[in-house]
């Protein structure tokens, strides 16, 4: 008798090894191959590397768990899948720069991981909340598949989890990358190998049929052929049916998720920020943020920080109307301008007073550090979707850009679809603009020649004061231009300067915009005062050029007239000449009637006849002015869509005031008017104990929400509800009857008949 060799048994053992080393590897391979997919859209390969480490990870846990019972491996690989996901997030930190401890970090991922994962600009930087979701699915899915392809030995059936997540990893992809047929192919032929590689088995596989009759034997193999024919035949035509199917769709773009996902948006303070230059011109020593230049101080002087870009004009507000994508630490870069000297800014900027979301940062960023942003390629504007706050420090890189300034005399504006959002003039506008834009325009061919007449026009002509009303719709406008310098007009901030200039160049064929930014004279703290806003156009081949239409200190404004004089369409019912009449020949006295008595009425009865016509008259005035004021009022407050109705009840309030002897200016916020409105009532009470009926509490609450529906209509169109309406309604019509019941019974009287509300301006 022969001895074996004392080598076979370890022989046979490297055979079991090698015989159950392919599915796993297979299943390692094809959950790693999703990071491979869903790393085309990431900025680094870190996503990848992870996801490849979670796959080893979740399929060697359940391979090294095989032996223990069932339901312990879940348990154990998830305790694993939570160490390895820490030491994930801790790695994508630091890759970020995100400051933070690992705890404050992990938690704001688990917060925000998938909304930000699909509104994270392309390409993701890997930062925690953008790797989470991914490393999280990938070890799940390699738990799931290990489990079912080697404990229940379903090999086939644990491929589905790797094939599920690689098709999320495409559908999330979507569009943004080419298509990726390279890991397809791979993922097919690493499962096709792992199913063709024979499993783990003992000895030889034993017969199925063995121990049956030969007549039995024949009948059950008949049937097994049979049955794997009508298999192969349901594969084939299966086949052929979705062959074209699947074909067909290679070539369609596929649906991007993040369609359906809302980006992060600015709040209504920041989305027209040119609101707050008159705020912060009152008050010019607040402190809004500190500036220190690390790298790229230039002889041209301090660089001008951009808070805003505003490029849609309704006739009413400048709006910023920008799409903010989640943004990593490096931003897209974008070419700059042809024939444009570029120099690098690098700032360490901190937060004071300024409030909002948007972020100052010298254009353009490039890199930004020490704080989470989200990013606009199309204006190359930041926004901080947290908000900011005092104590806020960040570091931004910039590439700031400087035009070539003698292309500009012969270069020309950009026209078309892509420009039509910045030519576009809104309907309503005044026709003393039109005509001035056009007479600057005539006056000027050239496209630089045309913006630099207006912006001499409006340097020469105007003049810059700290306390001038905030406003820049149509009717602002108007006045800021044409307005009588004596009444207020003629004046104005930098909100009024560059909102005109940017809708005279529009009307004159620029395609214009207006920034909203600070002017600091070095580096130290930037206050309100240095806050300013400048118009901007754009020239092809040079880029966005700023204009500056200010006045020079030093110069006193040329009036208007001189060189432009508006033709008012209609003059004003004061300047209507009277029409005038001959003065004819004085009658001959009627000769007295026979018997010493002149003909016709005494003097009693033409006197009482006079008196009641008049009374009759004044009754009939009165009347009419009773009903054409509650025309009025019924027209305000129950006709039009909600958000006019609201406008309306807004106005009614207004009126209240104004006839109660305290009107409010245009120029007071909606919440300083229901300040002032809550001041007066208090006063007319204290001034008639007892009198006016309470608005929903005596401290006349019903003033601030009535404030709060009028801001809700402006700034969000289309939002309020008819209840909302009728619920402004009430309380308009409650405090104008408390403020009038708070007055004596004859200015009660004089309160329902005042002829004001009908001639006011609305």
């Amino acid at each position: 008798m022969v001895t074996p060799p004392r080598t076979q048994p370890a022989a046979e053992r490297a055979v079991r090894v090698l015989r159950a080393v392919p599915v796993p590897a297979a299943l390692i391979v094809l959950v790693a191959l999703s990071g491979v997919v869903l790393g085309r859209v990431y900025a680094d390969p870190l996503l990848t590397r992870l996801m490849a480490g979670a796959a080893v990870g979740s399929v060697l846990v359940g391979v090294a768990a095989r032996r223990l019972p069932s339901w312990l491996v879940a348990p154990l690989s998830v305790a694993a899948m939570a160490g390895w996901t820490l030491l994930s997030l801790r790695l994508a930190a630091a890759h970020a720069a995100l400051p933070g401890g690992l705890g404050e970090v992990t938690a704001d991922a688990a917060r925000n991981a998938i909304p930000r994962l699909l509104t994270a600009m392309i390409p993701v930087e890997p930062a925690p909340d953008t790797v989470l979701v991914p490393v999280v699915a990938a070890w799940l899915t390699g738990l799931t598949a290990a489990e079912v392809a080697l404990r229940a030995g379903r090999v086939l059936l644990g491929y589905l989890p790797p094939a599920l997540l690689y098709a999320g990893a495409l559908y999330v992809v979507g569009p943004n990358a080419d298509p990726a047929v390279g890991p397809t192919v791979v993922f097919a032929a690493v499962a096709a190998a792992g199913l063709a590689t024979p499993g783990r088995r003992d000895g030889p596989a034993p017969d199925p049929v063995a121990g049956l009759t030969p007549a039995v034997r024949a009948a059950v193999r008949l049937r097994l052929v049979a049955a794997s024919a009508a298999g192969l035949t349901v594969v084939v035509a299966l086949a052929a049916l979705l062959a074209p199917v699947v074909a067909a769709q290679v070539d369609e773009r596929p649906v991007d998720p993040r369609r359906y996902v809302e980006p992060p948006r600015v709040e209504s303070l920041d989305e027209n920020p040119l609101i707050r230059i008159s705020g912060w011109a009152l008050n010019p020593d607040q402190r809004l943020l500190d500036v220190r230049t690390v790298d790229g101080a230039s002889a041209d002087g301090p660089p001008r920080i951009r808070l805003a870009v505003l490029s849609d004009y309704d006739g009413v507000t400048w709006r910023v109307g920008a799409t903010y994508r989640n943004a990593g630490r490096i931003l897209p870069a974008t070419e700059p301008a042809p024939n444009a000297a570029t120099d690098e800014v690098r700032q360490e900027i901190t937060v004071g007073d300024l409030t909002g979301r948007l972020l100052p940062a010298v254009p353009t960023p490039r890199e930004v550090t020490g704080a989470r942003v989200a990013y606009d390629p199309a204006t190359g504007t930041l926004i901080r979707p947290e908000g900011l706050g005092p104590g806020l420090r960040y570091e931004v890189s910039s590439v700031r850009e400087r035009p070539d300034v003698n292309l500009l005399p012969t270069a020309n504006v950009p026209a078309g679809d892509e420009v039509a959002r910045v030519l576009r003039v809104p309907d309503g506008a005044p026709e003393p603009l039109r005509r001035l834009a056009t007479q600057l325009a005539e006056s000027n061919g050239a496209p630089y020649a045309r913006a630099d007449a207006i912006a001499t026009f409006l340097a020469e002509h105007y003049r810059v004061t700290a306390d001038a009303p905030s406003g820049h719709a149509y009717p602002n406008l108007a006045f800021f231009l044409f307005g009588p310098r004596n009444g207020g007009g003629q004046r104005g901030t930098s909100e009024q300067f560059a909102a005109a200039f940017a809708v005279l160049g529009r009307l004159a064929g620029l395609p214009t915009r207006v920034v909203v930014g600070f002017g600091p004279d070095g580096d130290g703290p930037v206050r309100a005062a240095d806050a300013y806003a400048w118009p901007e156009v754009l020239f092809d081949g040079v880029g966005w050029v700023p204009f500056d239409p200010m006045p020079r200190p030093d110069e006193e404004p040329r009036p208007v007239e001189e060189d432009f004089r508006p033709q008012p369409e209609d003059p004003p019912p004061s300047e209507v000449p009277a029409p005038t009449e001959e003065p004819s020949a004085t009658p001959p006295a009627a000769a007295p009637a026979p018997g010493g008595h002149e003909g016709g009425l005494g003097t009693p009865a033409l006197v009482g006849g006079g008196v009641g016509g008049l009374v009759l008259l004044v009754g009939a005035v009165l009347a009419a002015l009773v009903a054409m004021r509650r025309r009025l009022t019924r027209s305000r407050l129950a006709v039009g869509d909600p958000g006019e109705r609201v406008a309306g009840a807004w106005r009614e309030l207004t009126d209240a005031l104004r006839l109660a002897g305290h009107p409010v200016g245009p120029d007071l916020a909606a919440a300083e008017v229901a300040e002032r409105a809550r001041r007066t009532l208090a006063e007319a009470r204290a001034a008639r104990p007892g009198e006016g009926a309470a608005i929903d509490g005596p401290d006349g609450a019903a003033v601030d929400e009535l404030a709060a529906l009028l801001n809700q209509a402006g700034f969000a169109p289309g939002s309020v509800t008819p209840e909302q309406a009728d619920r402004a309604a009430r309380l308009s019509a409650g405090f104008a009857e408390a403020l009038r019941a708070a007055r004596s019974r004859w200015r009660q009287v004089l309160w329902t008949i005042h002829p004001g509300p009908l001639r006011w301006r609305r």
